[in-house]
């Protein structure tokens, strides 16, 4: 069964749209069928974005980057973080060319860019560990591997996978995702 955009979108972004977390990642098959530009106009009033990273031009699956524009600018210009992507290669740039020279980075790296977690609102300290373990040692397993305080990354995971499940059940009685979206 195929599923609609709409309902990957909630499945995928929940958190994203209930305004508990900055930004979701996710691949869809053909971007002509997602109907961006309608789903553009409903989420702009939010605060919401879209951005495809990626398109694969042979079978038109892209990577689409849902963000909420304001949550990602503080991100962005939090010292810790520009220092962290700047050790990475990333310019001293607004959050436009960060995201561009992160779309080329997917584009033509052999391997997905671990800085992505920054893009995704993961802490600091969780995208570091997980370089720096090489994926091992986590103190914590949920949306990602986390590396720091075990409680609180289970209380982040558990609120994610709550909130997902609250939009499914919503859009599953016909409650249109459009009316579940946070401001």
């Amino acid at each position: 069964m195929e599923r609609d955009f709409e309902t990957v979108l909630a499945q995928q972004c929940a958190p994203t749209l209930a305004g508990i977390k900055p930004a979701n990642l996710f691949s869809w098959k053909d971007a002509k069928k997602a109907n961006l530009a309608y789903w553009r106009k409903i989420l702009s009033p939010y605060g919401l974005r879209f951005r495809i990273l990626k398109a694969c031009p042979a079978d038109g699956t892209c990577l689409v980057y849902l963000f909420r524009e304001t949550w990602l600018c503080e991100i962005l210009s939090n010292p810790d973080n520009r220092a962290f992507l700047s050790q990475t290669g990333y310019p001293d740039a607004d959050w436009n060319i960060l995201l561009k020279h992160l779309s080329g980075r997917l584009c033509y790296c052999r391997q997905f860019p671990h800085e992505i977690g920054i893009f995704l609102g993961y802490p600091l300290e969780d995208v570091t560990g997980f370089i720096q373990n090489h994926g091992r040692n986590y103190t914590c397993l949920g949306c990602w591997k986390a590396y720091g305080d075990p409680e609180e990354a289970a209380r982040r995971f558990e609120a994610y996978h709550r909130c997902t499940a609250f939009y499914l059940k919503k859009l599953n009685m016909g409650v249109p995702l459009a009316r579940l979206i946070a401001a």
